[in-house]
């Protein structure tokens, strides 16, 4: 279909990717907790979003400067790295607002948290390689019409992600709503998720690859 192979190991090594943890999941899980799904949401639309530049830049051959240049590799990276850092140093800032007689952390905006969700994946280098390798696999060697048939895969996979990522956001929020964490519980989960981040673009700035 549309220039594909084995379309349905595709779909099946897509969602178990999709399901591995790592920034975006993070990303995810600690605004559903914090603020509830629709802050999910917003993270998961602007990660969804993210992944549309990855998979039009494998489509058009852009990805392809990231494994030729180690120059342009780095500096992405670099990027990355510094956007991670500042999300989880924001996160250890986290101060508390007066609501209803209690203390909750301060919110962000679903705009902000979009944009988190979006940088968060547009400036990690290691997805557009992941896109630059992995889909290939699945476009069929005599296929009419390769950039149609990368845009098809890479709707997909995205489609996958992005009804995944609902799921963890919907079940972060029900989790968090049902345990009814008090605001410090709640201030602290956050400190220890901006902490997670603080790692994450120490590891990614300090990886090889």
């Amino acid at each position: 279909m549309f220039g594909t192979q084995d379309l349905w190991l595709f779909i099946v090594s897509g969602l178990l990717l999709n399901i591995a943890p790592g920034p975006d999941s993070l990303l995810i899980m600690a605004r559903s907790a914090g603020q509830g799904f629709k802050a999910g949401a917003a993270a998961v639309l602007g990660i969804c979003s993210g992944t549309c530049v990855h998979i039009a830049a494998a489509a058009v051959g852009l990805s392809a400067l990231l494994a030729t240049s180690a120059e342009a590799f780095l500096l992405i990276k670099l990027l990355g790295a510094a956007y991670l850092l500042y999300i989880g140093v924001q996160m250890l800032r986290t101060k508390t607002v007066s609501i209803e007689s209690t203390t909750a952390p301060e919110p962000a905006t679903f705009a902000v948290i979009f944009r988190q969700g979006l940088l968060t994946n547009v400036l990690n280098p290691k997805v557009a390689l992941f896109f630059l390798a992995f889909l290939p696999q699945f476009v069929a060697p005599d296929a009419a019409n390769k950039t149609l048939a990368f845009l098809f895969l890479g709707a997909i996979f995205n489609l996958n992600g992005m009804l995944w990522c609902l799921f963890l956001a919907w079940s972060s929020a029900l989790a968090a709503q049902k345990v009814k964490a008090s605001a410090t519980v709640r201030l602290w989960f956050n400190r220890l998720t901006g902490g997670i981040f603080v790692l994450l673009g120490l590891k990614l700035a300090l990886s090889r690859a």
